[in-house]
């Protein structure tokens, strides 16, 4: 645990190397990113964390909103001495990192941003608060995850077993997230907009996006990718919301060839 922002947060560390800070989304924890964890930990020293009200980190009263957890992840990176970093966030973690970078520039030396929005157009907006309220309807932690599980993995994914067990993982998961904790977290993505503010975003980004993800889709990748200078925008076009749980080995490829580009050019 590391004093940031006012608040204790749970962070994990692991690696050698440039410096990564990974951010989830909607109530993913530190165990999110395992696979990046392990499968990049020879050439980086990745650190990432559980948002605040996710896993080990407590909701702490009041509101909850981006700039506040963009202003955590800020917090993270000094409390561990670490003056700046690759930045990779995933969903809501995408728009924290979105908000790092134009909060605390020089904090940020990259961006990855995986299944991400300039802002939520009605469609998404709308999944949102059907989210929100699944959580509250559903009968059953098991029947939550089965549900919106639905639109974050591939058929592909649902039919080979691999959502069962990520099901059977998080319904063993000890440190549980209460309903209304999920719920302001998402509640604080609802009418967030970086859409003016993007342009101002200096550090080298790549935009990712799922051609199967029903929800943050491609299109919506697409616009902050145009918005940010100089951004690359790449489709994994078989994937859907989380490819690099998925397809980890093709979705660390990818950044580990971004970061050493940008490594590369000082």
């Amino acid at each position: 645990m590391v004093a940031a922002n006012g608040i204790s947060i749970h962070v994990d560390q692991v690696g050698q190397g440039p410096d990564v800070l990974l951010i989830g989304g909607a109530g993913d924890t530190v165990e999110s990113w395992q696979l990046q964890l392990d499968g990049l930990a020879a050439r980086y020293r990745l650190t990432a964390f559980d948002n605040r009200g996710a896993g080990r980190t407590a909701m702490p009263g009041g509101a909850v909103t981006v700039e506040t957890m963009a202003d955590d992840a800020a917090g993270v990176l000094r409390a561990l001495g670490i003056p700046s970093a690759h930045v990779a966030g995933f969903s809501g973690g995408s728009i924290i990192a979105q908000e790092l970078a134009l909060r605390h520039p020089d904090m940020v030396r990259s961006l990855v941003l995986q299944s991400t929005w300039p802002v939520m157009d009605p469609y998404l907006r709308s999944w949102g608060l059907f989210v929100r309220w699944l959580v509250d309807v559903a009968p059953s932690e098991r029947a939550f995850l089965e549900g919106f599980f639905l639109d974050i993995y591939t058929a592909r994914a649902h039919n080979d077993g691999t959502v069962d067990q990520f099901v059977e993982e998080a319904l063993a998961f000890p440190h549980k997230q209460a309903p209304t904790d999920l719920q302001a977290f998402l509640d604080a993505f609802l009418d967030h907009d970086t859409s003016e503010r993007l342009p101002r975003i200096a550090a080298p980004a790549l935009v990712l996006a799922g051609g199967r993800d029903s929800t943050s889709r491609p299109e919506l990748c697409r616009a902050v990718a145009e918005l940010i200078p100089d951004a690359r925008f790449e489709v994994m076009e078989e994937e859907a919301h989380q490819p690099f749980q998925e397809v980890p080995h093709e979705w660390n490829a990818r950044v580990d060839a971004f970061w050493r580009e940008v490594e590369a050019r000082g």
